[in-house]
């Protein structure tokens, strides 16, 4: 037989030469970024490298993380009694919550902390006619102050997060558990919450990432004893503002990673049960049961099906 005469090969052009482009210009400048950051000596990367680990940041850290835990407990608390209020029928409950939301979502958080720091100038003690109490010891505690204002300003916004995520759960799920003679905190438990956390938890840890980092404006108060406070009080020390505040965000950005990590462990965790997985047997038995194929399935090779 005859040769046959060779395929010619056509030469496909790049599909998205903009995107390549566009991704090399992203590249060099980061590059280009990085080396003459690592060269311009006003960085201060010697004082970087000496005070990245100094013992006072990492005692601030601790603070850091204390103060967004409690205040993150007030805030979810809270949270969930405003939402309570907000689907409260009671038109003054609802009132009430409303208002609370107006004010601590209407002004910025940074006003509201020196208003909270500005509070013992106004209130010395309460008089409820028997008796006088007084709130010096309270109302002079920068780290209570501090708990207490983030705390606050994260119920308004986690109450709105709540409130959504109730009222994501159809009403015939409720309607179902108490025909089956559950009462309200059973069916709260075991029926709303599992399918509301599904909308709640994803916010909830952006919220938690984003007071994290709010934390650093409780020098407002003044408290100085978390990380960007005890780094501004180095810098003045030092004369050296630049290389501390490095030091500051390298922190914040090391406990936020950690924070993104446990958050994505933790939605993954109750998204479980929001999709099934079905065998290729199984699924073609349910297509011609329902003569539909829901969205939300996915198929296992039936050499799994063992498994």
């Amino acid at each position: 037989m005859p040769n046959s005469a060779p395929e010619k090969i056509e030469a496909r052009p790049l599909r998205h030469p903009w995107r390549v482009c566009f991704a090399v210009l992203l590249v060099v400048l980061a590059a280009w970024f990085i080396i003459d950051a690592a060269r311009n000596e006003a960085y201060g990367w010697g004082t970087y490298f000496q005070y990245l680990f100094d013992t006072r940041i990492a005692v601030a850290s601790l603070h850091t993380i204390v103060i967004t835990l409690l205040a993150m407990i007030i805030g979810v608390v809270g949270g969930v009694l405003l939402a309570v209020l907000r689907l409260s029928p009671n038109p003054v409950l609802s009132a009430v919550a409303w208002v609370f939301l107006w004010i601590f979502r209407g002004t910025p958080v940074y006003v509201q902390l020196v208003f909270w720091g500005l509070l013992s100038a106004l209130y010395q003690s309460i008089n409820l006619g028997f008796a006088e109490i007084s709130l010096e010891g309270v109302l002079t505690n920068a780290f209570v102050l501090a708990v207490l204002g983030l705390g606050l300003n994260e119920a308004a916004y986690m109450s709105e997060i709540v409130r959504s995520g109730i009222s994501s759960v159809p009403e015939g799920q409720k309607e179902a558990s108490k025909a089956l003679g559950m009462g309200w905190a059973m069916t709260m438990r075991r029926t709303v919450l599992p399918q509301a956390m599904r909308i709640i938890i994803p916010p909830t840890g952006n919220e938690f990432i984003s007071l994290l980092k709010t934390s650093s404006l409780v020098v407002a108060i003044p408290y100085t004893h978390e990380i960007f406070g005890r780094a501004t009080d180095i810098s003045a020390a030092l004369f050296e503002p630049i290389p501390l505040l490095l030091v500051a965000a390298t922190w914040y950005l090391v406990i936020t990673s950690i924070l993104m990590v446990g958050q994505h462990y933790l939605e993954r965790y109750f998204e479980r049960g929001a999709t099934r997985e079905l065998t290729a047997r199984q699924l073609a038995s349910l297509a011609d049961a329902e003569g539909t194929i829901p969205r939300n399935i996915s198929v296992i090779p039936d050499t799994q099906e063992g498994k």
